[in-house]
């Protein structure tokens, strides 16, 4: 008896030992900003050519991801191939992209003017499989904010009919001029997406839709708008491409829409407050149309995700996922400069350098009890499409998963007092994630601009939407050096001259050694994620809370 107690003594002491050990390899994570910086560097040089999906350029930087994961010792986790899982999962795309020129013209009272591509407007090439657009002296309308939300008891079309007509509709939500309303205030809501005014256009049959860009509301200059919509665009396969798509969609200047409106007799101010309540109106800006011509290129592409994965010890069918994506705008229009490759170095190399060390100290430490998956995406450049194929089409089942924790755009600079996420979140994983901030001496700041929309404007968004427990981690703005003021002007600046323009290259001087820190913080924060039992959940109050209770039975 004393034998069988002092060896079982002896084993429980060998077992908190090995726990130990395994657990103080976890917090004693190593995250290199050598490597951090080398891996932007490659990925953002020029060799890559912007990382645009279905080009060399994705080869390139598939190939790269992948042998990074083999050297830091990771498993395959994508598709099965002869029963056994590949490095990728494949992504059918449809691949929309403008052929030749774009000939856009508006008339208003008897007198016709050119627009250029570009500059008034930007035209989308058509995602409806079409091989062209065309149409002459369509009507325009004005749509307000584009809204309809029944539980608001909000519709800005009172019944308008748009077939056959341009709706014009502003960007962002009702409540963004004054801060309060039906929407939330400041903190936009998917009614103020970009993406939702052409899907409820093309729901309504409307021959297409023209964004009025506003800096404010939009969150982004029209450079933005400009590199973004008239390169090449991509969509997930549609049965019906024309439930989610009208013929037109485009962006058009906000000055050019008030002259437009000023032609037709119209206050372009006035009409936007009006657009403010509910009881707005549509009104057509009677004796203005539009014409336009330009030819498409239509085809089906196959692009990749790139998965790895560390298996779990005990659990291997549930997950835990770091995310990222690969993508970025390609080769588009040039700048001032003449600098035609949009290299992407913060948007998104950065966040795939991030997702590269978690792998590689993964890897190095002890295995964890759940699996790790480090999943980077494609096409979300192009509107999410990678993680909105992968959380339709999932690879590890998302009942299992037991969160998501994306990075997208990190601050490639000094250590910050603080950090946040896209948008403003509710759940458990964001309450650890603060938790384990706090006690780096890191605090929680809410998404500083939430009227931008941040929170579907990346790959955490398409797992949300499916009830996955996801946030997308974001730096903080307080820095160590210089405070508020120096982190708020960097982020300022890089919005203003760098974000989707070639001008978002790898610099030499910076640091990485916030990036590092921050990684410290994610890395623990998955681990013991991955080493627990728990089931992180939404909010009782989130919207997505729903879809996550639907899939409770398979977590038992």
């Amino acid at each position: 008896m004393r034998l069988q107690t002092s060896l079982r003594t002896t084993l429980t002491a060998i077992a908190l030992a090995t726990a130990a050990l395994a657990a103080q390899a976890a917090d004693a994570v190593h995250i290199d900003p050598k490597n951090l910086s080398q891996d932007v560097k490659v990925l953002s040089s020029d060799e890559f050519e912007g990382r645009g999906p279905n080009t060399a350029g994705e080869t390139k930087t598939v190939n790269y991801i992948i042998e990074q994961f083999k050297q830091a010792g990771l498993q395959p986790g994508g598709d099965l191939v002869d029963g056994k899982r590949g490095w990728t999962q494949d992504v059918p795309l449809g691949r929309f992209e403008i052929s030749g020129p774009v000939d856009v013209s508006v008339t208003a009272g008897g007198t016709t003017k050119a627009f250029t591509q570009g500059n008034e407007v930007a035209m989308r090439a058509a995602m409806t499989g079409a091989k062209s657009v065309e149409f002459k002296n369509a009507p325009l309308v004005f749509v307000g904010y584009g809204v309809t939300a029944p539980e608001r008891k909000w519709d800005d079309f009172k019944g308008q009919d748009l077939k056959g007509k341009l709706a014009v509709v502003l960007i962002n939500d009702p409540d963004f001029e004054t801060g309060k309303g039906d929407f939330g205030g400041k903190a936009m809501t998917y009614y103020g997406r970009w993406t939702y005014k052409f899907e409820e256009l093309a729901r309504r049959g409307a021959l297409g839709t023209l964004i009025v860009h506003e800096t404010a509301p939009a969150s982004y200059g029209w450079a933005t708008v400009k590199n973004s919509n008239t390169n090449v665009q991509y969509d997930i396969v549609r049965k019906n491409p024309l439930e989610a798509h009208a013929p037109v969609e485009a962006w058009i200047q906000r000055d050019v829409a008030a002259d437009l409106f000023k032609r037709a007799g119209l206050d372009f101010d006035k009409l936007k407050k009006q657009a403010q309540a509910r009881t707005f109106k549509p009104v057509e800006l009677k004796g203005v149309t539009m014409s336009a011509h330009y030819a498409v290129d239509a085809k089906v592409i196959t692009s990749k995700n790139v998965l790895a994965v560390r298996p779990g010890s005990e659990h291997p069918d549930q997950v835990v996922i770091y995310s990222g994506h690969w993508d970025h705008l390609g080769v588009g229009l040039p700048d001032a400069k003449g600098d035609k490759i949009y290299n992407g170095a913060v948007d998104n190399a950065t966040g795939i350098a991030a997702l590269l060390e978690l792998g590689r100290a993964y890897a190095k430490a002890p295995a964890p009890k759940r699996s790790v998956v480090f999943l980077a995406v494609t096409a979300e450049e192009k509107g999410l499409l990678g993680s909105e194929y992968y959380a339709n089409n999932p690879v590890y089942p998302l009942g299992k998963t037991a969160g998501v924790i994306n990075m997208d755009a990190l601050s490639p600079y000094g250590p910050s007092r603080d950090f946040t996420i896209s948008g403003s979140a509710r759940l458990d994983l964001l309450d650890q994630l603060v938790a384990k901030a706090k006690a780096s001496g890191i605090r929680y700041s809410a998404d500083p601009k939430p009227e931008a929309g941040h929170f579907f404007r990346s790959d955490h968004f398409p797992f949300a939407k499916h009830g996955v427990p996801a946030i997308s981690f974001g730096s903080g703005e307080d820095w160590e050096q210089g405070g508020v003021a120096a982190g708020k002007a960097a982020e300022e600046k890089y919005v203003s001259v760098a974000y989707h323009q070639p001008a978002d290259e790898w610099s030499a001087a910076w640091p990485f050694t916030g990036m590092a820190r921050d990684l410290g913080v994610l890395y623990s924060v998955g681990r013991d994620l991955a080493d627990s039992a728990a089931w992180p959940n939404w909010s009782k109050d989130s919207e997505f809370r729903a879809a996550r209770d639907q899939s409770a039975a398979e977590r038992k």
